[in-house]
């Protein structure tokens, strides 16, 4: 099996399609990139700009570059040595565009009889024989609004186009509308009466059924034809945990791909592991991330912020477990309410089904479980529901044996559901109301453990590179809520937690916002990815609020507090004494805030695992969530930096970010040329005044130096006799090419001098 040392993750869309990620090819090769990773490539809802919603999985997309564009970009990709990684989607179809999906259109056109009836996961039953479609609107008679095509072969409402069935295309519009294999129903609907899967809460995107060996072979009929042809050397797989058996896919794919390298979208919930049996090299990186994050976070500011989370929150103290416990649970009692009812209707023999249900799934701590594999993540939400719901243990407890038995529908789609109950509870809501510090609220993370030492940090390198040394390394993704560098920034109040809670009173005062935790996040992002124009923070305020879910909804949502909470945003720009508070926040924290940076970078792009650089991080990248974190990137000022560092220039720390360009291309480059000085793990002691605010880490020759908590160190007065154990001799400084003679070590003050930090290796 071919298997990166890295990859460079590109977005590939309509505007920015295959034919410019052949032509950037050579900058990725001078970055010192191993493979490109390309977003999902097959046809899609028109304008997409993620790629996920795939209308037709025969099709590579003809906007984005069609097979022409893939069979170039490989090319490209292939001369120059590198491989080729591409994101798949196998658990749901896009449907916003019900003509442009020809099993959707089939499924619509021809109901329970469809070639592809059983490709989809419908309860007929439910539907009384048709499936129903959550799309109209509030209005009394929206039904009214139904027109039949002049032609008698489509249905219309307002833009949406719907197939009509031969034989049934006489009468008014709603007499039609009857006859069909369908029912349109208002959109609030689909909480409760859905009678299809789909990916998580969106009803335009129908989930298939890949486990049925049919509907594998079609759906992947078009990768199969990539492989064949050469152009693809792995593949990522986008939500695992929708499968309705993840490690009989993984089976499958492995023997269609020939045993290419396979990487999935998995999110790991702290000790949990990946099943031994799956046919894949490792995750997506988000649990790396979560590591990353927590060695550059300083303990000691937990208790401050903590304080002044309560205090604005009225005094109430906020329990992580309780708190996702409870946004799980209105989640299955609400935009998942049809998922649970459809687990329900399969136990029709116990009275309350729903409730315990419901309970369990809130219960759960990891995504889901793989029965077998997982049955104790089953057993301890059993016990956790149990404590909290006394009232109904005896059906609590009768549900789960169901559940235990394995390869059972309900016990299978259980399973499939409690994903979706915990992304969309915790990721989607309960991390936009957990807001003392928010660069710990990522995906993958457990944002109730606030810090790592270094000798934990150090522990779990050491893990993953004896368990999963070709599994991905994430810092920024397409999905993570905050770029890298944002949270990068955010992460140095904890170092000045006082100063941070003086500043949210002070400027609280002048831009006032009821809901006070919210408040802090919105501040935390102005700061965290400042300079951030206007519209983005207007758009990050209004989709972050409403995921919150506190004051206002996406759905009958409060526009008196959205009016005041977008004249917070106002002020920031508008108001000389909010801007002055800003400026003079990220005056105090920019500068470590690079230095976090540096860092981050560095432990990532030399740790174990394969290192992932998403699109354009290589400089600084202050970005917050989805859309905002998929802007095109201007890959000229990239070009442009990287030769001038290429000609010898070693660049200050300053807004160009030409210092993080400079640490990821050296970084990248060594691990890329010399794969002999990364085959192993072991921390490198450091003694001295200031030992606790350096990492340093021997990969098995390339020995890795980074700071930490720098306002700290600053505050100490630097380095002082710090010294870092490495054997005597000559040592090459591979971002600057400094060289260094070890004598009983190095001192580090020394090493450190020009950036906060380093890249050893025998000169």
């Amino acid at each position: 099996m071919r298997t990166p040392r890295s990859t460079y993750r590109l977005q590939i869309t309509a505007d920015w399609p295959l034919d410019r990620a052949a032509a950037l090819v050579p900058y990725l090769q001078d970055l010192g990139a191993d493979w490109v990773y390309l977003s999902p490539l097959l046809q899609s809802e028109p304008g997409s700009t993620h790629g996920y919603d795939v209308t037709d999985h025969a099709v590579t997309d003809e906007p984005r570059g069609g097979r022409d564009g893939l069979e170039a970009t490989a090319r490209a990709a292939h001369d120059a040595g590198l491989g080729v990684l591409v994101d798949i989607v196998p658990n749901h179809v896009g449907t916003a565009t019900p003509r442009l999906s020809t099993w959707w259109w089939d499924l619509l056109s021809h109901g329970p009889q469809s070639r592809y009836a059983t490709a989809f996961d419908v309860d007929w039953a439910a539907g009384h024989g048709k499936l129903v479609i959550p799309i109209l609107g509030d209005g009394p008679e929206e039904l009214a609004e139904l027109a039949v095509s002049d032609d008698g072969a489509e249905l219309r409402y307002y833009d949406h186009r719907f197939p009509i069935a031969e034989g049934t295309g006489s009468g008014t519009a709603r007499q039609v509308h009857d006859r069909q294999h369908y029912r349109l129903v208002n959109y609030r609907r689909a909480d409760t009466e859905l009678n299809y899967r789909r990916f998580f809460a969106i009803s335009t995107l129908s989930a298939v059924r890949v486990e049925d060996p049919e509907v594998f072979a079609e759906s992947h009929a078009e990768i199969k034809h990539w492989i064949d042809a050469g152009w693809v050397d792995g593949l990522r797989i986008d939500h695992p945990d929708g499968l309705a058996d993840p490690g009989k896919y993984l089976d499958d794919l492995a023997k269609l791909s020939g045993g290419r390298y396979v990487l999935v979208e998995k999110i790991l919930e702290g000790d949990e592991r990946l099943p031994d049996a799956w046919q894949c090299a490792g995750t997506t990186g988000y649990d790396a991330l979560a590591v990353l994050d927590r060695v550059l976070v300083d303990p000691a500011g937990e208790d401050g912020l903590d304080l002044l989370d309560t205090q604005l929150r009225g005094g109430l103290r906020v329990d992580w477990a309780e708190m996702t416990r409870y946004t799980k649970r209105a989640v299955a009692d609400g935009i998942l309410r049809s998922e649970v009812l459809r687990l329900a209707r399969l136990l029709p023999d116990i009275d309350g089904a729903d409730d315990a249900v419901a309970e369990l799934l809130s219960s759960m701590s990891v995504y889901r479980t793989y029965l077998p594999v997982g049955a104790e993540y089953l057993d301890e939400a059993v016990e956790v529901a149990v404590t909290n719901r006394p009232e109904i243990a005896v059906t609590i407890r009768e549900v789960a044996d169901r559940l235990r038995e394995t390869d059972t529908e309900v016990s299978v789609r259980f399973q499939q559901t409690s994903g979706m109950v915990m992304a969309k509870g915790v990721e989607d809501c309960a991390f936009y109301r957990w807001t003392r510090l928010t660069s710990l609220t990522e995906v993958g993370a457990e944002p109730a453990d606030f810090a790592l030492d270094p000798a934990e940090f150090h522990r779990r390198q050491a893990e993953r590179a004896r368990t999963l040394p070709r599994s991905m390394t994430a810092l920024s993704t397409h999905d993570t809520k905050r770029s890298e560098d944002t949270r990068a920034r955010i992460s140095v109040l904890s170092e000045i937690a006082d100063e941070w809670g003086g500043f949210v009173r002070e400027v609280g005062s002048l831009a006032p916002l009821a809901d006070g935790s919210l408040a802090n996040l919105l501040w935390q992002a102005t700061v965290g990815a400042w300079p951030i124009e206007r519209d983005r923070l207007h758009a990050y305020a209004e989709k972050a609020s409403r995921e919150a879910g506190v004051s206002t909804r996406w759905i009958d949502g409060d526009p008196e507090f959205e009016e005041r909470m977008h004249a917070l945003v106002d002020a920031v720009y508008d108001d000389e004494a909010v801007a002055a508070l800003v400026a003079a926040m990220v005056d105090r924290i920019r500068v470590a805030g690079w230095s976090n940076s540096l860092a981050l970078k560095l432990l990532q792009v030399t740790g174990p695992g394969v290192p992932d650089v998403y699109q354009g991080t290589e400089l600084w990248d202050f970005s917050l969530v989805d859309p905002d974190n998929r802007r095109e990137v201007d890959y000229d000022r990239r070009r442009e930096l990287l030769g001038r560092l290429d000609s010898g220039w070693v660049p200050e720390i300053d807004e160009s970010g030409a210092a993080k360009l400079l640490v990821t291309s050296r970084a990248l480059r060594l691990r890329r040329d010399r794969p002999e000085l990364f085959g192993s793990y072991a921390p490198v002691t450091v003694t001295g005044e200031a030992a606790g605010h350096l990492v340093a880490a021997d990969r098995g020759g390339a020995v890795t130096l980074a700071t930490r908590l720098p306002v700290g160190l600053a505050e100490r007065g630097g380095w002082g006799d710090t010294t870092v154990a490495v054997a005597d001799g000559e040592w090459l400084d591979a971002l600057t090419g400094a060289r260094f003679t070890a004598e009983s070590g190095l001192p580090v003050g020394a090493v450190l001098q020009r950036y906060p930090v380093a890249l050893l290796h025998r000169a």
